[in-house]
């Protein structure tokens, strides 16, 4: 029976009892026989920066200690929080964060869409933006939303190239700071909810991730809403958040970042695309070695190990932190130091300001 991919293991050789086993395909977790070296690697090989973290701003004290003390441990130098928010939350985040570590932490301040009918908006969000920056915002994150699911006042879906947001991209341009922007979500998730669809588990047991087109745009619709925005604003350094969702597609993403020399790319919660072709993502990443940051996204020290060693080794047969994202293995890049050094760190130096250039090597 197909309707919830149930399915039965009738085993006739074995004796009366366990002749018939039956589960469903999220009890299924085989044990693979498949002996090969393994290169575990708990810690970086270099200091990095997460260009793509989360953490609430009102954490007490002793949780950023701890935090720190984690990052310490897996040799992440320095974490960018994208949740900064803007005005007087923001300014109370960095007193929280940057006050007790200074150099550990890097906060990315929001827009606030409140006023998004009022006619001058751009200017207004334009001019707010700078106070967050003098007040020590070090870049702009754009959440999932916009373009998306966010309207204006009369319910109309505001586009991801919407030119009242012009403003907002040439502000950041003058003031040297880059824009991290998560548009969209995985093309799967637009796609039918069906036995072709390769995140069917993950759809399963979070329903309210899939995109229906009746409820949604389509999937290239927003991306090439991204893309049209990053043509427009030439000036303007922007991020793609999760690879921009081509991290199963590399060749497309690489003319994207051709034809658009003020486009990087971050791997926050991508890997195991990369990881499932090995062989073309390590050409891939020698080729853009320039464009791409290392991102993690959710805060959960004990799944960057999985991270290094996809980067670091050529382990092969691996697995991934979870079922849900990845019912395959992975298997590692083995990149070249030169590479890794630009992918852990270099890159965000170069485009995010006021980084301590202290914690790293050279």
């Amino acid at each position: 029976m197909r309707r919830g991919w149930f399915f039965a293991v009738c085993l006739a050789a074995m004796p009366a009892g366990l002749a018939c086993q039956s589960m469903t395909i999220e009890d299924y977790e085989p044990r693979s026989t498949l002996v090969v070296p393994e290169h575990p690697v708990p810690r970086a090989r270099y200091p990095f920066i997460d260009v793509h973290g989360h953490q609430r701003l009102d954490l007490p004290a002793g949780s950023i200690d701890g935090i720190v003390a984690d990052m310490d441990s897996l040799n992440l130098a320095v974490m960018v929080n994208l949740s900064g928010r803007q005005g007087a939350r923001f300014a109370r985040g960095i007193q929280a964060f940057k006050g007790r570590h200074p150099s550990r932490f890097v906060l990315f301040a929001n827009l606030n869409f409140d006023d998004i009918d009022d006619p001058d908006y751009g200017n207004q969000a334009a001019a707010a933006l700078e106070q967050d920056v003098r007040a020590g915002a070090q870049g702009l994150k754009i959440f999932k939303n916009f373009g998306m699911t966010l309207k204006d006042g009369e319910g109309q879906r505001i586009r991801g190239d919407d030119p009242r947001f012009d403003p907002i991209w040439e502000k950041c341009s003058e003031l040297g700071i880059p824009v991290l922007i998560h548009t969209a979500e995985p093309q799967s998730f637009f796609e039918p909810h069906d036995r072709f669809n390769e995140r069917w588990l993950e759809l399963k047991q979070f329903p309210d991730r899939a995109r229906p087109s009746d409820r949604y745009p389509q999937w290239e619709t927003l991306i090439g809403e991204q893309h049209r925005l990053f043509a427009t604003h030439p000036n303007t350094t922007f991020i793609a958040a999760h690879l921009g969702w081509l991290g199963g597609d590399l060749a497309r993403l690489g003319r994207l970042m051709d034809s658009l020399p003020n486009v990087y790319a971050e791997i926050g919660a991508v890997l195991a695309e990369l990881g499932r072709q090995p062989k073309f993502a390590r050409q891939w990443f020698i080729r853009y070695q320039d464009r791409v940051l290392f991102g993690k996204d959710a805060w959960a020290p004990d799944e960057y190990p999985v991270y290094f060693r996809t980067l670091e080794t050529a382990d092969e047969y691996f697995d991934y932190y979870r079922k849900r994202h990845a019912f395959w293995k992975l298997y590692g890049l083995d990149l070249p130091d030169v590479v890794l050094k630009k992918l852990y760190y270099q890159n965000a130096l170069r485009i995010i300001p006021g980084i301590d250039r202290t914690l790293f090597p050279d």
